[in-house]
């Protein structure tokens, strides 16, 4: 069995102090300026390069954008910590946040609520109430029974109208609350995508930025290398 040559070697955190494989560890010059700063402030011995693991690389990303979002917005929320804290973590952001939360089932009650609240507000209800109306107020008008149970003005409807209302109003709220909780659920989820978003996508540009400036440094020495070997042919022809 043939072994890859750089995970058989062992190397050792400048932060942590343990040992790991090669390939579970970055130097500390290849990251960005700004997070080697961070790192150099904490650890003293940093050098570029030193090693760092990925459990204290992925710790130290987080410290850099909560700094970051804490000079931009001030205190950060308890949704920014859950964003921070799945960024950190490499996980997936909403999986994260709403873990328990969709997993609870609606009550009886609460599904009774939102049936009724349902049919409340279609048109089927709508035109079997002025059925009902237009039924009860005829049967009692054209005396279709010998003694009208609901003689005009209709009080007894106007009671069942009144009984209607006072039951249906509190149900057509606890189905609005319900909604309320899920559009606030789902307008959180929302905040958190775009904010992971905005992150990752910094860090990519950060990440592009750096190695773009890596690039013109290493043609800025292969020109100057190329500029002193023509000098030099340049002085031998001379010679």
């Amino acid at each position: 069995m043939n072994h890859h040559p750089t995970s058989s070697k062992i190397g050792h955190c400048i932060v942590c102090g343990r040992s790991f494989p090669l390939s579970k560890l970055h130097r500390a010059a290849g990251l960005r300026p700004h997070l080697y700063e961070l790192i150099a402030e904490e650890v003293k011995d940093c050098a570029p390069d030193s090693l760092i693991c990925d459990e204290d690389l992925a710790r130290f990303r987080r410290r850099y954008v909560e700094n970051l979002l804490e000079e931009e917005r001030g205190e950060l929320s308890s949704l920014d910590q859950k964003v921070l804290d799945s960024f950190e973590k490499g996980t997936l952001t909403v999986q994260t946040s709403t873990a328990g939360e969709g997993d609870r089932k609606s009550s009886f009650g609460e599904r009774v609520a939102d049936k009724v609240a349902s049919f409340g507000g279609s048109w089927t209800f709508i035109l079997s109430f002025i059925a009902i109306l237009v039924i009860w107020m005829g049967v009692n008008v054209i005396g279709v029974f010998a003694t009208p149970f609901d003689p005009y003005p209709f009080i007894l409807l106007n009671l069942v109208l009144s009984c209607l209302a006072a039951l249906q109003a509190p149900v057509i709220m606890m189905s609005q609350k319900r909604q309320e909780e899920k559009d606030r659920l789902r307008a959180e989820n929302d905040y958190m995508i775009n904010l992971r978003a905005e992150l990752e996508i910094r860090q990519l540009h950060e990440k592009i930025d750096h190695q773009m400036a890596k690039q013109w440094e290493r043609l800025a020495e292969l020109q100057q290398i190329q500029i002193e070997l023509l000098e030099k042919r340049d002085d031998a022809r001379k010679g």
